[in-house]
């Protein structure tokens, strides 16, 4: 709290200036301003936040120091691909590098193996990156251990509970919201809630992948492995028997829609996904007969598998530097340590789902956020955000061009298997055996 006091009590310029090495060296005139180019896919909210913070930077920082951001807002991350593999190309009708862009690191590898990347290692010091979540800043490294891609907001995975449902269904079961803090939980649970309801689903994800994933770093393994994966884990195992016993007699829900789609239509309670999700989920449920009904929902920190560690995904695109001018790469810097600063940060990050990316955001914004946000989902997420923050470790996905293909095809064959296990259940056919066959059949 005493350091948040003194740096309110800083000039703006004073503060960026200690927290960049060799300010007044830099080689900027603010009589000659420098222009950045900067594209983003940002909608709705993050955009027009960020165009205030763009407008701020360059009428104090930019100002001072000589630098004016210009933004272009593209509408879909896979234009801004295309665009990005057009300048890696060398393609004649490819539009110019911009100085700052954003990009997963998938999509940094193919800029950086052209040499299109500045390595941000050189524009920042230790004890800058040091003020960030590590986890956060080892999801920019590349296989050349330099940093490429820089965290502006994160999101990881949680469950969301539609407590007005759970609550009838728990008056009469006895089940409590305790019980779904794991996996093994939540699908006993759903057992229940199918029986109770006469057929509905309780629970569905969106990425089976990722729960195998994170199960397998859970219990101290690795499910990726290179080009293969380890689905002969005792892990993978453990998922694969309580997911098919759960799906065949219709307590889980295999499908291709979002969760948040089957949660507003009353087809689910209950579902993990991404943080960001979070504004998808509305304040009410509409059901097959078009009668609407005021919901509320509640957020917890992403379940664990029985006697597993508390392990979440965190993802999600940050910024890189077009290699260019020590005079460019320098302000682009600039602006980006100056957006990631907690306040900054917070107001871009706050009414949208996303996760600030400094330690202090997270020790000592987000509370104060907590209680001044009006909308009573973010309020429950960050309660939820911080409770991770606090207790759990953050993994990042692995960064290869097979893994999105073998991630896909598991996904693909995953949700077919279950489904196939409903269908074969409802025909007659015992549990057990069906979902022993297919697992045979899956593990070939």
């Amino acid at each position: 709290m005493i350091k948040k006091r003194i740096y309110a009590i800083f000039p703006i310029l004073a503060i960026v200036c200690t927290m960049l090495a060799g300010c007044g060296s830099d080689g900027l005139d603010p009589k000659n301003p420098v222009a950045i180019t900067m594209w983003h896919n940002y909608g709705g909210q993050m955009q027009s936040t960020m165009d205030s913070l763009v407008d701020e930077f360059n009428n104090t920082i930019g100002r001072e120091k000589g630098i004016i951001v210009n933004v272009t807002a593209i509408s879909a991350f896979k234009d801004v691909e295309t665009n990005l593999q057009l300048i890696a190309n060398g393609d004649p009708g490819a539009p110019e590098m911009p100085d700052i862009t954003v990009a997963y690191p998938k999509t940094a590898m193919f800029l950086q193996s052209e040499g299109l990347l500045a390595p941000l290692d050189e524009l920042f010091t230790k004890e800058e990156l040091n003020t960030y979540l590590p986890e956060f800043i080892a999801e920019g490294r590349l296989s050349d251990g330099q940093l490429y891609v820089f965290p502006i907001a994160k999101s990881t995975e949680v469950l969301f509970v539609n407590q007005t449902l759970f609550e009838r269904f728990a008056a009469d079961t006895g089940v409590t919201m305790d019980s779904l803090a794991t996996f093994e939980g939540i699908a006993e649970a759903a057992v229940q809630y199918t029986e109770w309801s006469g057929g509905a689903a309780f629970y569905t994800a969106d990425s089976w992948f990722n729960i195998a994933m994170v199960g397998a770093v859970q219990k101290g393994a690795a499910f990726v492995e290179e080009n293969r994966l380890r689905t002969d884990l005792p892990s993978f195992k453990n998922l694969w028997t309580l997911a098919s016993e759960t799906a065949a007699q219709g307590g889980f829900a295999m499908s291709d829609s979002y969760s948040s789609d089957l949660s507003k239509t009353g087809e689910i309670i209950c579902s993990t996904g991404s943080t960001a999700g979070i504004l998808f989920y509305g304040e009410s449920v509409t059901y097959p007969d078009n009668t609407i009904e005021a919901v509320e929902y509640t957020v917890l920190p992403y379940p664990t598998f029985v006697s597993g560690s508390k392990v979440a995904l965190q993802r999600g695109a940050g910024m890189v530097i077009a290699k260019s001018t020590s005079v460019k790469e320098y302000a682009a810097a600039l602006f980006l340590k100056w957006v990631t600063q907690p306040e900054q940060n917070m107001r871009f990050v706050s009414s949208t789902g996303y996760l600030p990316v400094t330690k202090e955001a997270f020790e000592s914004n987000m509370t104060a956020e907590i209680e001044k946000v009006e909308n009573a989902n973010i309020r429950r997420l960050l309660t939820a955000a911080i409770k991770m923050y606090d207790e759990y470790s953050f993994i990042v996905a692995p960064n290869y061009e097979q893994y999105d293909t073998m991630s896909k095809a598991f996904e693909s064959a995953f949700k077919q298997s279950m489904r196939e296990a409903r269908e074969r259940v409802d025909g007659g056919e015992e549990i057990d055996a069906v979902t022993g066959a297919l697992y045979s059949v899956f593990m070939k």
